[in-house]
């Protein structure tokens, strides 16, 4: 009994430093935020078709981070920058439908166009583990442009 009670504790124990050690490499509400931000002033000082390379160059250090990338897209729906997977430039995906079903870009349009900036939640694969997971993204429109940018953060389930 004491045998299995300590393997018991053990596995908790392991399993809460697991769950922290996930915790601690997924990207805060503020983190995206700033990321969006500081996508901003680039595409301000470099010009937009620049940026929107340097944010679709995998691995590039300043725009990626975690779990943590940037994507954009015109209003069209047309995708202009993607981080996480570039190969998606130039694709229109006005009409993709997350897992939940939500109509994602449009949504994305539709909050930038009218508020100018916000937060969406939706189920989105995990660029790391592939696992469907809660994300929630951080979208603001391109001043000048019929754009936007966003990045967004995986919430654990919650």
């Amino acid at each position: 009994m004491k045998i299995f009670r300590n393997i018991l504790i053990a596995g908790l124990v392991a399993l809460t430093a697991n769950t922290a050690a996930i915790a601690e490499e997924k990207a805060s509400r503020e983190e995206a935020k700033a990321l969006v931000d500081k996508a901003l002033a680039h595409i301000k000082s470099a010009g937009p078709d620049a940026a929107f390379t340097d944010f679709s160059t995998p691995g590039s250090k300043p725009w990626h981070d975690r779990d943590l990338y940037l994507f954009a897209y015109d209003f069209t729906g047309k995708n202009v920058a993607h981080g996480a997977n570039p190969k998606l430039r130039n694709t229109n995906l006005i009409d993709l439908k997350t897992a939940d079903g939500k109509m994602l870009i449009r949504d994305m349009v539709e909050m930038t166009r009218s508020k100018g900036e916000g937060w969406i939640d939706y189920d989105w694969p995990h660029p790391q583990t592939k696992a469907l997971e809660k994300k929630s993204a951080y979208v603001k429109r391109i001043p000048g442009m019929d754009a936007f940018i966003g990045s967004g953060i995986y919430n654990l389930g919650k």
